[in-house]
């Protein structure tokens, strides 16, 4: 069969998420095996969603609101800001993809850090546009060397804080200079994927520099902190100039019926959210004191997980966790062959992540 596909597009490696566990069960003939992989909430989606998606089935036959009114004001009223700066995403992904279509085209740039979050890569040359990457300095995005990478065709930048696998965030100072030097007319996309984790007082929050003169984006999302990822359901928060745009573009229906109803009620259970906040906190503090103690590099981390220099084949490793029912992520696929991630649990499943990993390692300690 002949096909015309763009050079551009056969360049593209295609994203490989987590592995789920009904395929690890399924291959090995493990059961009880526990996923942390993918960064997901473990407590499960806010009871207060659940029951507000119960109630939303009712009406599966009826398209959803394509726009979104309820949630883009509910968003708007708890970030102070017009519904106009608001749009809707399935998953923040989503969002992405449509600032990449509005935006790249065949010919220009965009500056991303190496490593990051891999759909950045991937929305860049879906639209033809070369990617620029900037290396990170001691696992942490180099907002200067992003800075001297800007080209007159450079059209986007994209900065991922916490950043994505490496869980380092970037200091507000550093970025309100960096939004003051950088050229006039570039987009910046400020993914905040895991911003709700953040312990350091310090980090930059997108919010904090919005306004209608800066074409800044800030991406959120219900999948991390909330619990929705089933569900894929985000927003961005962007300049009326840059939504009218997006708007344009956007598919009539991009989030389902059930996922506006789940985020609407998740937006008010804010006792769901400080719960899951102090589980994560509690599981790094556990994990880090863990780690010490069998001898194995850890990074301290600002997000839901952490990543760990295992200092020898990541792709091994994650292997043999499999065959224990534990799933982690290799991050060979973003530069860091000896490197893997592993996002935070509930107790019993950090318990269990830290005996595997013992065992894999060739019980370097005296025992956990």
């Amino acid at each position: 069969m002949k096909l015309f596909i763009p050079d551009y597009i056969l360049s593209i490696k295609p994203y490989v998420p987590g592995k789920p566990i009904e395929e690890l069960e399924r291959e090995y003939g493990i059961g009880h095996s526990i996923k942390l992989a993918s960064n997901e909430n473990p407590l499960g989606p806010s009871p207060k969603a659940l029951k507000a998606i119960e109630g939303a089935l009712k009406r599966l036959n009826r398209y959803p609101d394509g726009g979104g009114y309820d949630l883009v004001r509910k968003i708007s009223e708890k970030l102070n800001l017009s519904p106009e700066n608001v749009v809707l995403g399935n998953g923040s992904d989503d969002i992405i993809g449509m600032l990449a279509r509005a935006i790249l085209t065949p010919g220009v740039e965009a500056v991303l850090p190496r490593s990051s979050f891999l759909m950045y890569e991937i929305v860049v040359r879906t639209a033809g546009a070369k990617p620029v990457f900037v290396p990170l300095q001691s696992l942490a995005i180099d907002l200067d060397g992003i800075l001297g990478a800007v080209t007159p065709l450079t059209r986007m930048v994209f900065i991922n804080n916490p950043n994505n696998p490496t869980g380092t965030v970037v200091a507000r100072s550093d970025f309100k200079r960096f939004l003051e030097n950088l050229a006039p007319g570039i987009v910046v996309v400020l993914d905040e994927a895991y911003i709700e984790f953040v312990r350091d007082e310090d980090c930059a929050a997108g919010l904090e520099f919005f306004s209608e003169q800066t074409p800044l984006v800030v991406l959120r999302t219900f999948s991390k902190a909330y619990g929705l990822a089933g569900l894929r359901i985000g927003y961005g928060v962007m300049p009326a100039k840059i939504s009218r745009i997006l708007n344009r573009i956007r598919q009539p229906f991009n989030t389902s019926l059930a996922a506006q109803a789940g985020a609407l009620a998740a937006l008010d259970d804010d006792e769901f959210l400080v719960k899951t906040i102090r589980l994560i906190h509690d599981g790094l503090d556990y994990l880090y004191d863990r780690l010490e103690k069998i001898n194995v590099k850890y990074f301290p981390t600002q997000a839901n997980y952490l990543l760990i220099d295992v200092e020898r084949d990541a792709d091994d490793v994650f292997e043999k966790m499999l065959r224990q029912g534990v799933i982690v992520r290799s991050m060979a696929a973003y530069g860091f062959p000896e490197y893997i991630r592993v996002n935070v649990g509930l107790p019993e499943e950090n318990e269990r992540f830290i005996q595997a990993l013992d065992n894999v390692m060739g019980s370097r300690s005296p025992g956990v």
